[in-house]
């Protein structure tokens, strides 16, 4: 979807498969984690999915909402992508995984990376959105 159309749109197929998929992933964190961060990662990335999907907004308005809730489902893929990107370079190749500590710069690179991915990422749709005729964007 973020390729598609430039961010995670809920009212579609794909938007709707997301929110139970990223719903499932957070849950299931609590009862198998076993480091206090990854509560706090299945937490927020809940907090911001609700959000995005409208469930966790304080008093939704019109004229702000798409930017907030393109925000938010961007930030919870970052969320996602995090300890994804983690578990991957600490696991694989099996028997002798490329990163061996979590301060590790491969492991902070690719880390910096996704951060700068969001942080160059958001604004870059909040400007498209904004270009978008208001009429014309569906939510």
């Amino acid at each position: 979807m973020l390729a598609r159309r430039g961010r995670i749109v809920p009212g579609t197929r794909a938007g709707r498969a997301y929110f139970w998929f990223m719903l499932l992933g957070a849950l299931t964190v609590y009862p198998v984690a076993h480091q206090p961060v990854s509560i706090v990662f299945a937490t927020a990335t809940l907090f911001v999915l609700l959000l995005g999907y409208g469930l966790a907004a304080p008093a939704r308005t019109r004229r702000g909402w798409r930017y907030v809730q393109t925000a938010s489902l961007s930030t919870s893929v970052f969320l996602l992508l995090v300890p994804t990107v983690s578990e991957i370079l600490r696991r694989l190749p099996a028997g002798h995984p490329l990163v061996t500590d979590m301060k590790d710069p491969l492991l902070l690179g690719a880390q910096g990376v996704l951060a700068l991915a969001l942080l160059v990422g958001v604004p870059l749709q909040i400007r498209s959105l904004a270009r978008q005729p208001a009429h014309g964007a569906a939510c």
